[in-house]
């Protein structure tokens, strides 16, 4: 097959990924699958222009009719039935290989039988899978709803799980998503973490009197765990992110929580620096901030479910107290207290925390996925010629 140089540049790749309106995890991927492709089109349902990097906004992008319906600037997510319709229109016969960077439908695209399809899965689709009462329970819909929706999900599941068989190699971001693609796709996933930009961060000795809490303002996230929490303690939190949960947060929290917008890196790392610790109340199929708090020296105290059990060292007996963070089991306003004293009663070592959050660094994932696409690309092209 040649050098890598000679597959980047001899082969015909597409690049989808679901919808891009903001940074977050699964653009940080795609920036990184677009530098190691450079010549690949790039896919996805809609765009917001200029709600994402520079890296991605420049290049020719390919939408959907998704992308010229009335209100899907911010209320895309609506239109949740029409996904899969969408992504089975695009036409992929003139591409080698396609990449999706998926958590959503990215993953059911159709390929032809001669082109190699790579799913990078951030996670199945969580609406209808295990955090749909989270998105659809009974109490935050209206009457139309509650009969319409359960029906909805039936159908996104069937489609879920049929359009998997259409993946030739699944990638998951974690083992706890590599779980979940066994169970609801009976299908086995590599695991390659996904990037962190570590270098960006420096280790900081500096704690000011403050938590932090840099997230997605959705019912998963359960920031609103973490605002009771402190309502009931006198302690500072700055919860900085937006979503559809800010309304609700932001009368929720007394005055002792302040909220930010979105920040720019610059912005964004003083407080990482400052902090006393990042909380890290929900469940997430990997979690990058934990990993980026942790690039800055500072510890996390996370639910001890999903991806942090695998970014974040723990206390325990065995580890002689090298550890990068407190895990509370109880998802619930007592567990998370109890797990905020644990953390200011132990002593905590900040160049250990970033020594163990480098493991994550984006050069060893862009290394990791590059060698695995070429060799499975490899491996699809010898098979096609047998």
């Amino acid at each position: 097959m040649g050098n890598a140089t000679d597959f980047v540049k001899n082969t015909n790749i597409a690049i989808v990924h679901d919808w891009l309106t903001g940074m977050r995890g699964g653009e940080k991927v795609l920036t990184c699958l677009l530098e190691l492709f450079p010549d690949a089109d790039l896919f996805t349902l809609l765009h917001n222009p200029g709600s994402v990097s520079d890296q991605i906004e420049n290049r020719k992008i390919f939408t959907s009719f998704i992308d010229k319906l009335p209100l899907k600037t911010n209320k895309y997510r609506n239109y949740l039935p029409l996904f899969p319709t969408a992504i089975e229109m695009f036409d992929f016969k003139e591409y080698d290989l396609i990449i999706s960077s998926s958590h959503c439908v990215a993953k059911g695209i159709r390929t032809p039988p001669n082109t190699l399809h790579v799913s990078y899965v951030h996670s199945p689709m969580r609406y209808v899978w295990d955090m749909y009462e989270d998105y659809f329970s009974s109490d935050k819909l209206n009457f139309f709803s509650r009969k319409l929706i359960p029906l909805i999900a039936n159908y996104l599941r069937i489609w879920d799980v049929t359009s998997s068989n259409r993946v030739d190699y699944f990638i998951s971001n974690s083992a706890h998503v590599a779980h979940r693609i066994k169970k609801y796709y009976n299908r086995q996933a590599d695991i390659i973490y996904p990037p962190v930009d570590t270098g960006n961060f420096k280790l900081s000795n500096k704690s000011d009197d403050f938590y932090l809490i840099i997230s997605a303002l959705v019912p998963y996230k359960k920031v609103d765990l973490a605002i009771e929490a402190f309502n009931q303690m006198d302690k500072e939190l700055i919860v900085i992110g937006d979503g559809p949960e800010y309304k609700k947060l932001t009368k929720l929290a007394g005055s002792n929580i302040n909220f930010l917008n979105w920040l720019p890196h610059s912005e964004l790392y003083d407080y990482y620096a400052n902090c006393k610790a990042l909380i890290f109340p929900g469940e997430e199929d990997f979690g990058i901030v934990p990993v980026e708090a942790q690039s800055c020296g500072k510890p996390v105290i996370a639910f001890a479910r999903g991806g942090a059990l695998e970014t974040v060292i723990g206390l325990n007996e065995s580890n002689e107290g090298k550890c990068t963070g407190v895990f509370f089991d109880d998802q619930t306003v007592t567990g998370l207290i109890q797990a905020i004293q644990q953390f200011e009663n132990q002593s905590w070592d900040a160049r250990f925390i970033r020594r163990h959050a480098l493991k994550f660094d984006r050069k060893k994932f862009k290394s990791e996925i590059f060698q695995f696409i070429i060799d499975k690309y490899a491996d699809f092209q010898q098979n096609e010629n047998i």
